[in-house]
């Protein structure tokens, strides 16, 4: 439903239906089960209040995990309001549960056009947070477009991706950024992990219910080998496909080389691929001249944050019709007759066509956004306008917690060799 045609239902909120709430906690009691370190998170929070008095502002996935994290905050004595990070990422039942019956105030539509999309981060920034949580730093962004010292309690941030951190530090290095941020994608425990096993599962779900399409014997072009580069190549090669690698760092593709996939530059690969998947962060990595190289029928999808990394408006110059063939399948026919498909408009195909990252994963990324949000509360003042990295013992605390909750057990350091690492006087 677009964005029009959504209608308040509820005082504080810009959902698009109430009735599906009991649908929506359903959902977010399913995710809960494999949540088990926010679970825990929760319980202590429930107890100790350490967000009691505070508003907390998001702007991430609307999902039954996110859902999750929201009702932890709540837990912790925090007032919680939440928009979308992206127009299409938004489970609508999940967001009216967390209207009806955790009392947290969300903004977000499945389908909301650009001006509803920032009408709701503007709603979310009308709460006046004291802490803001980001997932691709629109929130962050929008809030120092329209400063105000005098109206500003802003203690500080977090931010889940790693589009989000690219631009918060490039507003750290400008010396624009006006309030600290914590780059919760940055902690191991969420980028080793929801980057790479999240997005590379999640992704090839997304294409595969969009698409129907068989992996076994084609052709994928994977752009970006950074960590959900990483997962998608992975998970494509395990699914039989022959899996090809583009990338601008020259380590990260001697690694992807080492690793056993094929490297090379895009305008080599365009030629060759049944199927591309860009997560780059960064803009036009798909372009006019890759359309014009590529298969008749080449499909192409987007998993990195923003949908800018494929140049739509190029190939939108380049089209005579265009056509929906299924769900999230637009046609575009090119002048001479060359069919290429996009998917979910360009946008995060995960969380557009599919459930996103599943909770087992999430539960760490979220126990991440939880500590650093109790972190930014205990230490208002004392932060400098930076972006930090999550405090080593809460990354390592969370391992911890979820080895637990896996009924893991590993080795423990003897004093012995406690002593041998810490000292430079034995040798062999």
């Amino acid at each position: 439903m677009p964005a029009t045609a959504a209608k308040r239902n509820m005082k504080d909120c810009d959902i698009k239906n109430i009735t599906a709430a009991t649908a929506g906690r359903n959902k977010i009691e399913w995710a809960a089960k494999d949540m088990p370190v926010l679970k825990l998170i929760a319980g202590r929070f429930e107890k100790e209040k350490p967000l009691a008095g505070l508003k907390v502002g998001a702007c991430l996935h609307v999902t039954s995990e996110t859902a999750n994290l929201m009702i932890t905050l709540k837990k912790g004595g925090a007032d919680a309001a939440l928009c979308a990070s992206n127009p299409l990422s938004t489970q609508d039942e999940v967001a009216a549960s967390l209207v009806k019956h955790y009392g947290v105030k969300v903004y977000a539509v499945k389908g909301e056009d650009k001006k509803t999309y920032y009408g709701h981060i503007m709603s979310v920034i009308n709460c006046a947070p004291h802490i803001t949580m980001d997932d691709g730093a629109d929130v962050v962004s929008t809030v120092h477009q329209n400063w105000d010292n005098r109206k500003s309690k802003i203690l500080g941030g977090t931010e889940e991706t790693t589009t989000g951190v690219i631009r918060l530090k490039a507003m750290e290095r400008d010396g624009a950024l006006r309030y600290p941020i914590i780059a919760v994608n940055d902690a191991l425990t969420k980028h080793m992990f929801d980057n790479r096993y999240g997005t590379g599962q999640s992704t090839l779900d997304g294409i595969i219910r969009s698409t129907n399409m068989l992996f076994a014997g084609r052709t994928v072009v994977v752009a970006g080998y950074g960590w959900c580069g990483r997962g998608v190549a992975l998970k494509a090669h395990g699914m039989g496909a022959k899996v090809i690698v583009t990338e601008v760092d020259h380590v990260k593709a001697l690694e992807a080389a080492m690793d056993g996939f094929y490297v090379m530059n895009m305008d080599s690969a365009a030629r060759l691929g049944d199927l591309f998947i860009t997560l780059t962060g960064d803009i036009n990595v798909i372009d006019a001249r890759h359309f014009k190289l590529m298969k008749d029928g080449a499909i192409v999808s987007n998993s990195g944050h923003f949908n800018v990394e494929i140049n739509i408006e190029a190939l939108k110059t380049m089209t005579r019709s265009v056509r929906e063939v299924r769900p999230y399948v637009q046609e575009y026919v090119l002048a001479g007759g060359k069919k290429i498909h996009l998917l979910a408009e360009g946008r995060l195909i995960n969380l557009a066509a599919a459930d996103g990252h599943p909770a087992s994963v999430m539960d760490m990324s979220f126990a991440n956004q939880s500590l650093s949000a109790e972190y930014i509360a205990k230490r208002a003042g004392e932060l400098e306008k930076r972006v930090y990295c999550v405090p080593g013992e809460l990354d390592r605390e969370i391992a911890r917690l979820k080895l637990a909750a896996m009924n893991i057990k590993i080795d423990k350091l003897t004093v012995q060799q406690e002593k041998y690492l810490s000292s430079w006087q034995e040798g062999t």
